[in-house]
């Protein structure tokens, strides 16, 4: 498949541009953008998102997640496709791996977070998904993953990372920024932050779109 060399180029500048936000270090993280209906940009295995080129941007079809350029996907594309396969409003998912995110990630006490304590939460992500540890690249991470975001914008890998789901660029960018943010926040504060009340979270997002999830 012929895919506009503008296309790959602008995948490549936007990966950079989350770089240079420090949501990943390395080769950690990956990035995937729908194409159309079918068709999909996803990071190539082991390249770093920094310094990440055209030559670096697998094409993939949604639906079976085979790669039709030659080029070896994300060994996490199993998620990537599902969330486009299942969430029409969904254009770009990333996963990525921020310092205080992680290490709630990693916490014992996940499960019981709340991560609403600051207005962009509730505004822009809404209520946040967990996600049992599962292997990377695995089918049970894959399938834990796409479950988990049919009902939410962003969710906690445990003991892994992240994963957020936005419309562009720009949207996950967004959301990864002030997620890390909020992490940031309940770490420094400890059992001394105090979340925003149920009533405010209302007032911040009355009107929360419901979600257009398809079958997988």
């Amino acid at each position: 498949m012929d895919i506009a060399q503008e296309k790959l180029e602008e995948f490549a500048a936007g990966a950079r541009r989350m770089a240079r936000y420090g949501l990943m270090r390395c080769s950690s993280g990956n990035l995937s953008c729908r194409l159309d209906e079918q068709h999909m940009l996803v990071k190539a295995s082991r390249s770093w998102m920094a310094d990440l080129t055209a030559a670096d941007v697998a094409v993939c079809r949604i639906a079976d997640e085979v790669s039709l350029d030659g080029k070896s996907p994300s060994v996490e594309i199993g998620f990537h496709a599902g969330v486009l396969r299942t969430r029409a409003d969904v254009n770009v998912v990333l996963h990525f791996q921020t310092t205080a995110a992680t290490a709630l990630a990693c916490s014992r006490r996940l499960n019981e977070i709340d991560f609403a304590v600051i207005p962009e939460i509730a505004y822009y992500i809404g209520p946040i998904g967990v996600v049992p540890y599962n292997l990377p690249g695995s089918r049970g991470l894959a399938e834990a993953v796409v479950s988990a975001m049919k009902d939410h914008d962003l969710a906690m890998m445990a003991n892994h990372g992240q994963i957020v789901v936005g419309k562009s660029f720009d949207d996950v960018i967004q959301k990864a920024v002030f997620f890390e943010l909020a992490c940031e926040i309940i770490l420094r504060g400890g059992d001394d932050i105090r979340p925003l009340a149920p009533q405010a979270i209302a007032q911040l997002r009355p009107q929360a779109a419901p979600r257009r999830v398809r079958g997988v």
